[in-house]
Order: structure tokens, then C-alpha cells, then sequence
């Protein structure tokens, strides 16, 4: 096995340890604040502020890769990014002495801000590292793979990290219950940084004139390609975001969902993302990234728009969820394997930096726009929150219209139809596919834990 097929092996490794962090965070970052009494409005910034914050940061951590390497880069800054959590966690012993507990949502958007910087920072890094090690004509395929493995155990983790606020908030001590997720998911990213250590680093050799600045980038876009499909994926996190932080809110306080329903019905859109990503990472290397992101494009619509017709659990679950994983498993593996294909080698860390900053911009103003609304928007004729989920899905619809044709497919790809293709996949491959990929997490799980238990037997010795 040569160094770049270890490393492929252990960036799903360092994808799983990172995917518990997210497991514990993602989705319930939004819960921790309700839980602080944030507001709709600050709910709107606990989004749209980190999410600006965190593409500038990346055109800091772009160009210190001139100075400093790959690894070391993303080494110390997921190491950052990890130990942020310690201080947001210490936010529920400040609302449990009755502390500063006015300005601790505030303080909560400040300290994940920064908790975004750091995680930011290492992304083109590890984006630039990423694309010298994984090869072009596998690269649908391997990350169709790491992005269900890493789905699969995030998963697990959302599961166990909603089964732990339940417990904990029946006993009266929900604090508490974020205080352990938050500790574990500092461990867990912990493990990462560990794992980027054993990390082969191909040499990178930047030449001069490969830097450019955002407002040449900004000016050239509409002119080229790759600015133009970086346009669009900002107008798709912008009309995305308007909806997106307040389905929890949504779910939470107006339907009074538990957290394990909260959990079911989160989780149900990544059991569907993981039945599909294998199938669209074949897609993509056989039809190229082009025709997948038209697919998740015009999928992306229809879920906030879902939302409008049943509050049932099961319903909820089962439409909007599912039409979630098709389209986000779609729309998101074509947008990262564009870029790849679409950017040279010497200069993927700073036009990945640029793409994430327009798209920063994007969710600010997004999550801005929804949260003003929903704090400030009083109307009759519906709940508010399913009337921002309304002009979120018929928003997204129209920059699909428009933009999608704007866009060109960069690598050559095969003739053939694309539907009997899907349907052959999809009928063939993906009942064989979750038999393996259950089989491989078991072989894994038993591997590790037989693992755990022969140092442990050495320790006690």
C-alpha cells in the first residue's frame, strides 16, 4: 500500500472522529441557545454571523499555506477548533448560577464564532491536501464512500446525543446533558487533529502568480465558469438559509416536539442521504458533476415547501426528509467535486476560500433575513415559520432556473442516459451496498473494540 492509499484510509478515519463532533454540534448548537433563551432574531446570528466569519477565515488560512504546511496548519487549527468547546460548554453552569444570563446567547454567538474561525481556517488545508491525494477518476466514488461512512457514524452520534438531552431534561438537568455532549465532541475532534498527524503531505509548490485577490475573483465570476457555479451555490445558501436554523425553533417551541422526535425526524434525512450517496458518487464519475448538481438543484425547492402541508412526526419524517437526502446528498458531492475539477492544483486552497466566502455571505444574509422576520413579522394568515419555509423553497426555485443553465461541465464524460443508469444503480447496487457497508462497520467496530479491550488488559497489567 503506497502513502497516498494509507492516508485515503485514514482521512475515513479522521472523517468518523469528526463526524461524532458534528454528531453532538450540528444540530443541536440551535437547542443549546433556546435552551440559554435566545430570542428568533439572535437564533438568526447564531447562524448568520459564524457562518460570515468563517470564509474570511479562510482566505487567512490560504495564504499562511505560503508560510507554513498543509499539515501543520491543520493540526493546530482543528486542535482550536476543539478546545473551543470547553468555554461554550461553560455557559450552562453560568445559566445554572444565574450569571450574566441576559447576554449569554450573546456571549454563546461570540464563542461560536469563534469555534467556526478555527474550524475555518484548516478548510484549505485540507481541502488543497485532499485533491493531491485522492485521484481525479476515483474521486466521485471515494467520496460518495467517506461521506457515508462519516453520515452513518454522525447518525449514531445524533442519536445517542438526543437520547442524553431527553434523559437529562426529564431529571430537570438539560444543561447538563449539553455540557457531556459538548465535552465529548472536544474529545472526539481531539481524536482528528491525532489523526492528521499520520497524514502523508505531498509537496506543494506554489508558484508565482498563483494569487489573486477576492475582488479580481469577484470581478472575473460572471465572466467565467467556475465564478459563475460559485454565484449560484451562494444564492442557494442564501434562499437556504432564510428556513434553515428555524426548523428547530419550528419544531421545538410551536410543535413541542421532544428532543427524540426532534432526533427521528433530523435523522431520517441522513438514513436517506447514506442510501444515496454511493449511488450518486457513481453517477457523478460516469455523468460528471454537472448533470448531479442539475439533479439536486431542483430537489433543493421542494423541501422547505414540504413542510407546509402536515406537522405530523411521521410525515415530517418520511416527505421532507427524504427529498432532503436525495437532494442534499446530490447537490453537496457535485458542488465539493467541482471545485476539484474545475481548479488547478496550485491554486485550490485560495479559490475554495473565495467559493466559501461568497457562500459565508450568502448564510449571513440568509439566516439574517429569516431571523428578522421571524422575530419581527407578525401575520395572521399562517404560522410565520412556515411562511419563511415558503419564501425560502419558491426563492431557491428561481436561482435554479436561472443559474443552472449558466453552468458547464468541466471534465469529459461518457454518452448514455442517465435516468436507465440511475434506475439500474438504484435496483442493482443499492440493497448489495447497505449489506456491505453494514458488514464493514461491524468488521470495524469489533476491530476497534477488540483493539480497545487488548490496551486496556495492558493497562491493567
Amino acid at each position: 500500500m503506497d502513502k497516498k492509499e494509507k492516508t485515503m484510509k485514514i482521512s475515513i478515519k479522521e472523517g468518523a472522529a469528526a463526524s461524532v463532533m458534528s454528531g453532538f454540534i450540528d444540530s443541536y448548537i440551535t437547542p443549546y441557545a433556546l435552551a440559554l433563551q435566545a430570542n428568533n432574531a439572535q437564533i438568526g446570528f447564531l447562524s448568520s454571523i459564524p457562518n460570515l466569519l468563517s470564509p474570511i477565515s479562510q482566505i487567512f488560512g490560504s495564504k499562511i499555506m505560503e508560510k507554513y504546511s498543509r499539515k501543520r496548519i491543520i493540526i493546530t487549527a482543528v486542535s482550536l477548533h476543539a478546545l473551543m468547546l470547553l468555554p461554550i460548554l461553560s455557559l450552562s453552569l453560568f445559566f445554572w448560577k444565574n450569571l450574566f444570563s441576559t447576554y449569554l446567547p450573546i456571549i454563546l454567538i461570540s464563542l461560536y464564532s469563534l469555534f467556526a474561525i478555527f474550524g475555518a481556517i484548516a478548510g484549505p488545508a485540507w481541502f488543497s491536501l485532499l485533491g493531491d491525494i485522492v485521484p481525479e477518476k476515483i474521486r466521485g466514488r471515494y467520496f460518495g464512500k467517506r461521506n457515508k461512512i462519516c453520515g452513518a457514524i454522525a447518525l449514531i452520534a445524533t442519536i445517542v446525543a438526543a437520547l442524553i438531552l431527553d434523559l437529562f431534561k426529564t431529571k430537570g438537568l438539560l444543561l447538563i446533558g449539553f455540557s457531556i455532549l459538548f465535552l465529548v465532541a472536544c474529545f472526539a475532534r481531539l481524536i482528528s487533529a491525532y489523526l492528521f498527524k499520520k497524514h502523508y503531505e505531498p509537496k506543494l509548490k506554489l508558484e508565482q502568480g498563483y494569487y489573486f485577490s477576492i475582488w479580481q475573483f469577484i470581478k472575473k465570476a460572471p465572466k467565467n465558469n467556475f465564478g459563475r457555479f460559485a454565484i449560484y451555490v451562494a444564492l442557494i445558501n442564501l434562499t437556504t438559509n432564510i428556513a434553515g436554523p428555524f426548523f428547530a425553533v419550528y419544531m421545538l417551541k410551536d410543535l413541542g416536539f421532544s428532543y427524540i422526535t426532534f432526533m427521528l425526524i433530523n435523522i431520517s434525512a441522513s438514513i436517506f442521504s447514506l442510501l444515496f450517496m454511493p449511488i450518486w458518487g457513481k453517477f457523478s464519475d460516469k455523468y460528471g458533476n454537472r448533470m448531479l448538481l442539475k439533479i439536486g438543484s431542483f430537489l433543493v425547492p421542494l423541501l422547505p415547501i414540504a413542510w407546509l402541508f402536515s406537522s405530523s412526526p411521521l410525515y415530517l419524517a418520511l416527505v421532507p426528509q427524504l427529498i432532503s437526502g436525495l437532494a442534499w446528498s446530490a447537490f453537496n458531492l457535485a458542488a465539493g467535486n467541482f471545485i476539484y475539477d474545475s481548479v488547478s492544483v496550485q491554486r485550490r486552497g485560495i479559490c475554495v476560500a473565495y467559493y466559501n466566502l461568497l457562500n459565508g455571505v450568502g448564510i449571513f444574509l440568509g439566516a439574517t433575513i429569516g431571523g428578522l422576520i421571524a422575530q419581527y413579522l407578525s401575520i395572521s394568515f399562517m404560522n410565520v415559520f412556515l411562511f419563511i419555509f415558503l419564501i425560502s423553497g419558491i426563492a431557491r426555485f428561481i436561482v435554479a432556473v436561472i443559474f443552472v443553465p449558466k453552468i458547464k461541465e468541466v471534465r469529459k464524460v461518457v454518452g448514455g442516459s442517465p435516468s436507465l443508469y440511475l434506475k439500474e444503480i438504484i435496483t442493482n447496487g443499492i440493497v448489495y451496498g447497505i449489506i456491505n457497508d453494514l458488514k464493514g462497520i461491524i468488521h470495524l467496530s469489533k476491530k476497534g473494540l477488540l483493539k480497545f479491550n487488548f490496551q486496556l488488559q495492558n493497562n491493567l497489567k
